[in-house]
């Protein structure tokens, strides 16, 4: 990462705090991270996007040092969207360029729709919106790469074996996953297991997949509507997890939508090709 110099801080939300690590001045720009990551995930993009803008990469509730509140309904997507509805103006802003990934990915489609006010422009990466993602799981194709959500749903086995070792089996799983695997360092893993490692954070990371499969949140139940603002969909063509038919078929739910396939990269397509994304970004933040 560059010497870029970087503001930690825990800011307050939605009744909780979450740990926002923050660069640049200028509009502000929310990276939202997914599973297993943190803040960290964004290493590539902080320093590019801080010369531009006012750039947060916050540790998502759970994880790393942000709250950890207890329960599985903690972590339903309406409490998630409302942590990111309310940080925006206490970071003193009124809109936020919204880049996420994975399960940021997931809030920030919920809080375009939600909440169009906060959301000036949108650039997802590797994450379906709700409406493909159902979509595609009537398939057998992808509910075979989806395996791991109904693994997730057993209580406690998975942190067992997820923790096996020093996350032994995380660690292979998350490499294994990557195309281009210069990309992800030893040092990397060892930073993840460290955030995961933070009390309450694996069983916290598991709820998210644990809330969603339980449909009892209120933002679920209710239809997706149609997302107006600028909005770029980034796609690794190789994610072993989410395949590139996630990406078809958003017309309608999407009236200004870009779709760039990136070629020899997989689901952490902002890691595995950061030069690429971070040209892509700019010129969707800049336009």
């Amino acid at each position: 990462m560059d010497e870029t110099i970087l503001n930690h801080q825990q800011v307050q939300t939605n009744g909780i705090e979450l740990h926002c690590v923050s660069a640049g001045k200028g509009p502000l720009v929310l990276l939202l991270h997914g599973f297993p990551d943190f803040w960290h995930s964004y290493r590539n993009q902080i320093e590019p996007l801080s010369r531009s803008f006012h750039v947060v990469a916050p540790d998502m509730r759970g994880y790393n040092l942000s709250s950890k509140p207890a329960g599985i309904a903690s972590y339903g997507i309406s409490h998630l969207v409302k942590d990111m509805e309310q940080l925006i103006p206490t970071l003193g802003h009124d809109q936020a360029h919204i880049v996420a990934h994975d399960w940021g990915g997931a809030v920030a489609w919920w809080l375009a729709m939600r909440h169009p006010e906060r959301v000036d422009r949108l650039a997802v990466l590797n994450s379906p919106h709700p409406v493909a993602f159902y979509r595609e799981l009537k398939t057998w194709k992808q509910l075979k790469k989806s395996w791991y959500m109904l693994f997730f749903q057993v209580p406690e086995l998975p942190e067992v074996m997820l923790r096996a070792g020093n996350f032994k089996n995380l660690r292979k799983a998350i490499r294994s996953a990557f195309i281009r695997r210069e990309q992800i360092t030893d040092q990397d893993l060892d930073l993840m297991v460290e955030a995961l490692s933070q009390p309450g954070a694996l069983t916290a990371a598991l709820n998210y997949y644990r809330a969603a499969a339980r449909g009892s949140d209120s933002a679920v139940r209710m239809k997706p509507t149609p997302i107006d603002c600028p909005t770029l969909l980034l796609w690794g063509e190789d994610d072993h997890a989410l395949g590139v038919p996630l990406t078809l078929g958003l017309e309608k739910w999407i009236t200004n939508l870009e779709v760039q396939l990136i070629a020899s990269a997989g689901h952490w397509v902002h890691q595995e090709a950061p030069e690429e994304v971070n040209e892509a970004l700019l010129a969707h933040l800049q336009a």
